[in-house]
């Protein structure tokens, strides 16, 4: 019944997320200075900004841990994916995460 709902986060979060990124990255191209710039520019934008940084330390972590814990294969692309946007990282590892516990439970 997850998985479903851990797909479907994902998708949005991918899709939502890029669809606001690619159009700076077609006005701007890859403009590191000018992205921290505007994400910082005022103390609204620096408070998500900050929040979505601590966001990724949390689920690099969280991975890494809880990936290892349940012995999940190919980890990286999971905090690669975390990187790129905690929308796009944490549904898909909680996606896989929660194939992975449904693999190591015998069906009743």
């Amino acid at each position: 019944m997850l998985q479903p709902i851990y797909l479907t986060l994902f998708i949005l979060g991918t899709v939502l997320q890029y669809a606001q990124f690619i159009p700076f990255l077609a006005e701007h191209g890859l403009d590191i200075n000018l992205f921290f710039e505007q994400l910082f520019s005022n103390s609204i934008s620096s408070f998500f900004g900050v929040d979505v940084i601590v966001s990724v330390l949390v689920v690099l972590v969280f991975i890494a841990w809880e990936g290892t814990r349940l012995k999940m294969q190919h980890l990286w692309v999971y905090a690669i994916a975390a990187l790129l946007g905690v929308a796009v990282g944490l549904p898909l590892f909680l996606l896989m995460r929660q194939r992975q516990l449904e693999a190591m439970v015998p069906l009743h």
